[in-house]
């Protein structure tokens, strides 16, 4: 065993500067976010709020377009498939995509950098450091005459701010302080700098206004402003440098947001120790030990996945990228109101890829698939907020497009709520409400939180279903067809060229997500014993959705019929939704569509499918779910040594950040330790043997229950289950099988 195993798979280090952004360390309350560079004689840390959107489109709106539904309709009834995805783009598919009309998705923007620029000459010795445990960023290196400079950077938790605190060792060193922003035509900037403060303001076109504040304290020598937009710091032994960030979204004046306190420097420690017990009580009481682990002490992180890549065994990696995963979460949802976009809160382009918007069609679901059973439930409150912040115009907008009660929400979006179709050859899919809402019904059945289920889950599962109840049309056999529908983001031959997404009939993703709404908008009402109609309802319909089918090749087919598909090796695995994150397809249950989904991902497989992070992030899940612990490792060690910046990062190629990486790679060990479904717990179901010995403690399973597992020579050695509420579970692992009943706050110790 290494001489210090835990703290290197709990601490992302370096031995030298970030070469770019995406090398950069991260750091962030939710609200603010920031990327730490780590130069040496030039310092930058890009800055970001999460309200920070240009705020041209606030309002935009659709028009009424629901009159074309049955048009449409009739094209797919006569299987004129190549007319009807026309059609449907035509009818719902608004501008953006590849129409050449403008998308009305506001991008995410960067607010500034804060550029420290140091007078010293060489240096040795540099480390740049994430310390996973406290969320602390350290660059620590030795300038001539043996002077250590240490700068440290936090994003408090507790009073929402970012801090840099700089110490030298020896003797003081001059230091210039600025704010800086990327050259935005669109974007007027004021500067101003006064006695020991800098402020930004800028005022984007048409759009939101946004200011950025930071104050310095020193201890001995001086602080003074030069010009409007700079500091210089001069005798110093110490420099501790506030960072607030501002926006006009939710009162008149940016400025009025920037009011993070700059605490004196002898209050510094008793700071760091306050955040330090903030954050680890927001990492949920989960523990994740693996004993015996080879000694990566001294390695550098980005050697450590250079020699993995190569093939060196490094079981320790995929530990250091869950708890990275777990940092992400704490840093970009902590104290949000919005939830983690295609790069958390972190963005350092004008134009960034994508717009750095909310994909709803997996990309904005899987960062939240492991909040819930690691016991980050908090961080998932910014998630529910922006779900509810969209009901009023998701409701303007099932009625305008579609014709329908209920709720309809886009697969492309803002913070703005207001849900617009803006992709098209994308855009026409009904299926994002419905996968939303099994994120509100997991905090009910992970948690058992009746108040929540009532006030918050099953309204919104209720105006899900509303939509179903007027969107499904019943064919010449009676059974209940979606229409239409789409296969995330895939297409099939014979329905053009033109279009990357064909549109169909009945889609299996889409139907999975409407059994599984109306599923548990049965469950929900019963829970709650209201609207006994309204269930009677639901349950009629799900008998008359179409089954899942089974296609020649022994594979879940992903369309109504056995299309050929023009990517095979696509990478998104929409028809395997039922068997994860859903839950309908089950060994137990359904053996043969749980063979067939392992098919399904096998065909993906075999035509180089997987290809972009959080794709092999939800391979990685899938074979968990399936039980195959080499294979989910070998995707899990794929995730963590080929889709990865230095700094473990998530990539999407060519070399883009997109965080869901980082959290689907969580959630596959997670699923690789623990299964729950339908009251079963199934214990250690995909234990990695190159996790032969080791103990997991906090995890959360469905029903209310809390978990801790020690297992030791790849054998469970002990369970512990402890009931948040009055339950009965039946525990599973291997051949033993046992029914436990317990009640609220009951723990019951099992050895095998």
């Amino acid at each position: 065993m290494g001489r210090d195993a835990h703290t290197m798979n709990t601490t992302i280090w370096m031995n030298r500067p970030a070469a770019d952004w995406l090398e950069g360390l991260p750091i962030g309350t939710g609200r603010l976010a920031a990327m730490v560079l780590g130069g040496v004689k030039r310092e930058q840390v890009t800055l970001n709020h999460e309200w920070l959107w240009t705020g041209r489109n606030r309002e935009r709106d659709n028009e009424p377009r629901a009159h074309l539904l049955e048009g449409v309709r009739q094209l797919l009834r006569e299987e004129r498939w190549e007319e009807a995805t026309q059609a449907a783009n035509d009818a719902f598919g608004g501008g953006g995509g590849i129409s050449g009309a403008p998308n009305r998705v506001d991008p995410y923007q960067p607010a500034a950098d804060l550029l420290l620029t140091f007078s010293h000459g060489p240096y040795c010795d540099y480390r740049r450091t994430l310390d996973l445990e406290s969320g602390l960023v350290r660059v620590e290196y030795t300038a001539q005459h043996g002077n250590r400079i240490t700068r440290t950077y936090l994003a408090d938790l507790n009073r929402d701010a970012i801090y840099v605190h700089v110490a030298f060792d020896e003797y003081p060193i001059e230091c210039v302080v600025s704010l800086d922003r990327g050259f935005g035509p669109d974007c007027a900037l004021t500067r101003t700098a006064a006695g020991a403060q800098l402020d930004l303001h800028g005022a984007i076109r048409d759009g939101i206004e946004f200011h950025v504040r930071c104050q310095a304290a020193v201890r001995e020598g001086e602080v003074r402003a030069d010009g409007d937009s700079r500091l210089i710091v001069s005798g110093a032994r110490e420099l501790l440098l506030a960072l607030d960030l501002g926006t006009n979204v939710k009162q008149p004046d940016a400025v009025a947001e920037c009011d993070a306190p700059l605490p004196s420097l002898d209050d510094w420690p008793d700071l760091v120790r306050a955040h330090t017990e903030t954050y680890r009580r927001g990492l949920g009481g989960f523990g994740l030990n693996v004993a015996d682990l080879p000694d990566r002490e001294g390695v550098p992180t980005p050697e450590r996945i250079a020699r993995a890549k190569q093939g060196e065994p490094d079981p320790g990696l995929p530990l250091l990228y869950f708890n990275l995963a777990r940092h992400l979460m704490l840093a970009s949802s902590a104290l949000a109101d919005l939830p983690a976009n295609l790069q958390g809160k972190w963005n350092e382009d004008l134009r960034p890829p994508w717009d750095c918007d909310l994909h709803q069609d997996v990309n904005l679901q899987l960062n939240y698939w492991f909040a819930e059973p690691a016991g980050m439930t908090h961080c998932v409150e910014a998630l529910f907020r922006h779900v509810e912040r969209f009901v009023p115009h998701a409701r303007q907008a099932a009625r305008d497009l579609y014709g329908c009660r209920g709720v309809w929400f886009p697969i492309q979006t803002d913070p703005w709520g207001r849900a617009t179709p803006e992709s098209y050859g994308w855009a026409v899919w009904i299926g994002a409400a419905a996968w939303l809402a099994q994120h509100f019904w997991w905090r009910w059945d992970f948690g058992r939180d009746r108040e929540f289920l009532a006030d918050r889950a099953y309204p919104f599962l209720r105006e899900v279903a509303a939509f179903y109840e007027d969107y499904l049309v019943a064919d010449e056999q009676g059974a209940l067809q979606i229409m239409p529908s789409q296969s995330p983001e895939n297409r099939f031959v014979g329905s053009g060229n033109r279009f990357p997404v064909s549109i169909g009939i009945s889609a299996a993703m889409d139907i999975e997500l409407a059994h599984e709404c109306l599923s548990h908008a049965v469950a929900a009402a019963e829970a709650l014993d209201v609207d006994v109609d309204l269930r009677a309802r639901w349950r009629e319909m799900l008998a008359k959705l179409p089954p899942l089918q089974v296609g020649s090749r022994g594979q879940l087919l992903e369309w109504d019929r056995e299309f050929e598909e023009v990517e095979p090796g696509h990478r998104h695995l929409s028809h395997l939704y039922a068997l994860y994150p859903g839950d309908q397809i089950d060994p137990l249950d359904t053996p043969e569509l749980f063979a067939a989904a392992r098919r399904s991902l096998e065909i993906r497989l075999e035509h180089f499918g997987g290809h972009t992070g959080w794709s092999r992030a939800w391979t990685a899940c899938c074979f968990a779910r399936l039980g195959d612990p080499e294979a989910a490792w070998t995707h899990l060690m794929h995730l963590a040594t080929d889709f990865v910046t230095d700094a473990l990062l998530d990539l999407h190629p060519p070399r883009i950040f997109q965080i869901e990486g980082n959290f689907g790679g969580a959630a596959a060990i997670l699923e690789m330790l623990l299964q729950s479904r339908g009251g079963r717990l199934h214990l250690l179901p995909c234990l990695p043997e190159a996790w032969p010995d080791g103990d997991v403690k906090g995890l959360r399973a469905r029903g209310g229950f809390i978990v801790d597992l020690r297992w030791s020579g790849g054998e469970l050695i002990e369970g512990v289950i402890q009931a948040t509420v009055d339950a009965s579970c039946r525990v599973r692992y291997r051949n033993h099988d046992e029914t436990l009943d317990l009640r609220a706050g009951e723990t019951r110790r099992l050895a095998f």
